[in-house]
């Protein structure tokens, strides 16, 4: 396992007052609107459903009580809420909320590593920009193979790791020789990005392959991750120019 812990910002000029303005946006609606997850209606409610998506239309499911095979105990699957903005809109705000303490904790620990230099060299209106545009293509990335996979199109799907991935493609095409402090295996050092970021891309692939083969994902938006980090590296060679 490898865990990103810093890296050199010794080059940095600008202060990242808009990452800093979207890791506290995602925590606030965690804690406040989400409770820490435990208001599923409104995290339901403002998801990316890949089903919403292709048809452009709101989806409202009733919830269900399924019995665990081990336990044996009941749980209820809360149903698809009423959407109240158009469900295309969902594709944005999904990318500020997140499914657990362990999901909002990852992703901000690589905003806050990573996001801050590419904000830094590109500015801080078209960092907004290139981040939002980021969240959306990975979002589309996942409605399009839940389609091609033939998966469940009415599981909502949500979390910052869409945009985020945008963000490591950038930093891999912008900074590969950047020193990043890891933890690997227990050990505390330093690798170049390139070997960083590109150790995370192979773990996305490897994983997305096995989704292709049938075996589960744990719930892990993969396509969502690929497809992100492709649209970083495209987009960030569009928001360099003139800079």
């Amino acid at each position: 396992m490898l865990l990103p812990l810093g890296d050199d910002n010794s080059d940095r000029v600008l202060k990242p007052v808009v990452n800093y303005t979207f890791i506290l946006i995602n925590i606030f609606i965690f804690v406040f609107l989400q409770r820490f997850g435990n208001n599923p209606d409104f995290t339901y409610a403002f998801s990316t459903v890949p089903g919403e998506i292709i048809t452009g239309e709101d989806i409202v499911t009733q919830s269900r009580v399924v019995q665990d095979a081990a336990s044996g105990r009941l749980f209820r699957i809360p149903g698809l809420g009423i959407t109240p903005i158009p469900v295309y809109l969902t594709m944005l705000t999904s990318m500020f909320m997140h499914g657990g303490l362990a999901h909002i904790g990852g992703n901000m620990l690589f905003l806050f590593i990573f996001g801050d230099n590419i904000e830094d060299r590109i500015g801080h209106v078209r960092y907004i920009i290139f981040y939002l545009l980021c969240g959306v293509l990975a979002s589309l990335a996942h409605v399009f193979f839940s389609l091609f996979l033939n998966s469940n199109l009415y599981t909502p799907s949500l979390g910052a790791s869409g945009a985020i991935s945008g963000v490591l493609g950038a930093y891999l095409i912008l900074f590969p020789r950047k020193r990043v402090r890891v933890l690997i295996f227990r050990i505390l050092t330093q690798v170049p990005a390139l070997v960083a970021i590109g150790l995370w891309f192979v773990f996305q692939i490897v994983n997305g392959i096995g989704l292709l083969g049938g075996s589960g994902g744990g719930g892990v938006a993969y396509a969502a991750h690929i497809g992100g980090f492709i649209a970083g590296v495209i987009c960030i060679k569009l928001f360099t120019l003139g800079v």
